[in-house]
């Protein structure tokens, strides 16, 4: 009985996730921003632990498989969320020799997320 009881809420958890094209891009703050991407579903969900001083992992969310969501979790607790990032961009980020750097040559200033 427990395991179909966990089976039934596991399949509760996982469909009330909502689809990425229902995202509404007006977020109310960053971490409102984080809080909606991370828990919508996207075609593309990608997470990459580092091995960086500063970045304790970064998140890839895209719906449509060329841009999408980024997110940058600091060792600090902080995150940082960046929209419109290529996939291409991505793949290099999640592959680069040093984390902090490409982020601060490739993203940091080129992608920004707007709060309205």
């Amino acid at each position: 009985m427990r395991k179909i009881i966990f089976i039934f809420f596991l399949f509760i958890v996982s469909c009330s996730k909502k689809d990425c094209s229902d995202i509404n891009s007006n977020f109310t703050s960053y971490k409102n921003a984080i809080e909606v991407v991370q828990n919508t579903s996207f075609k593309i969900e990608e997470k990459v632990n580092t091995d960086s001083s500063w970045i304790d992992s970064i998140e890839y969310f895209s719906c449509d498989k060329l841009t999408g969501y980024l997110i940058v979790n600091t060792k600090k607790g902080g995150s940082y969320i960046h929209e419109n990032v290529p996939i291409n961009v991505w793949n290099e980020f999640k592959n680069a020799d040093s984390y902090g750097r490409f982020y601060n040559q490739n993203i940091k200033g080129n992608y920004y997320l707007d709060i309205n």
